[in-house]
């Protein structure tokens, strides 16, 4: 997904908001759903557009030149789309089940051609055989289809007329399925690899409005992953690439618009 297209989400969130808040206004209003929090189980689907990135610690030697950070990553924009399934614990505590598939492609840029430096080897590390690199060596395009399986305990505060708010967090299962990981090729190759099974914590907060079919909940997740996602190059490749990295982490902003 595009900027456009997240903007469209936001703009459709808040203009729902604005219709809601106008009935929620008038004197004689009547509440919505008034039974369906107090279902044992109950379901449903959310989309949502995502902002993600790369937390990377750079290795003290092959990562960075003076004060200049040899490897950047750019931000970049995408969408996914999930189910929804809660368990009530009681009046103020829901356990949620969110899976879902999220697309995304970033970018890492490799301004690392200055580790030529350390061509005859160090303690450390054996030494190599300098190649110049080209504008495609220095530049990785890094696609990914992530299975998220999200386990979130959610505390909401007393239902306010339709609407209620609520704050949630939990863990994440977070599967790669184009890590790449199983590849013999690297960055040699032009193949980013990166692990496929990972670990990840959440924090979400949103507002639940009630309508007369169904509950409308736009909400903020922060995605951040909690293991070190870099696999290694082959051992015969220059220090230009994964060797620069001491660790790589995915971080997510997600604004969510769940149906139930």
């Amino acid at each position: 997904m595009n900027k456009f297209l997240l903007r469209a989400l936001v703009l459709a969130s808040v203009n729902i908001a604005v219709f809601a808040d106008a009935q929620f206004r008038t004197r004689n209003r009547m509440d919505k759903l008034e039974d369906f929090d107090e279902q044992k189980f109950s379901w449903g689907f959310y989309l949502n557009g995502n902002r993600l990135d790369y937390r990377i610690v750079l290795h003290p030697r092959y990562g960075s030149e003076g004060n200049q950070n040899l490897v950047k990553s750019k931000e970049s924009y995408s969408f996914g789309a999930g189910l929804i399934a809660k368990w009530r614990l009681n009046d103020y505590l829901d356990l949620r089940l969110e899976p879902g598939l999220q697309f995304a492609q970033r970018q890492l840029t490799f301004n690392t051609q200055s580790n030529d430096q350390y061509a005859a080897g160090t303690l450390t590390n054996p030494p190599f055989i300098p190649i110049p690199l080209t504008e495609k060596d220095r530049v990785r395009e890094i696609k990914s289809t992530l299975v998220d399986i999200p386990v979130l305990l959610e505390l909401h505060g007393q239902r306010w007329y339709n609407s209620r708010p609520y704050i949630a967090a939990g863990v994440n299962y977070v599967v790669n399925l184009q890590s790449n990981s199983d590849s013999e090729d690297d960055n040699m190759q032009q193949v980013f690899r990166s692990t496929t099974h990972n670990f990840a914590w959440s924090a979400e907060m949103g507002i639940q409005f009630y309508f007369n079919k169904f509950k409308l909940t736009p909400a903020i997740r922060g995605t951040f992953f909690m293991n070190n996602e870099k696999v290694a190059d082959n051992a015969n490749t220059p220090p230009y690439w994964a060797t620069a990295m001491s660790t790589l982490q995915t971080r997510a902003v997600m604004f969510v618009l769940k149906f139930e």
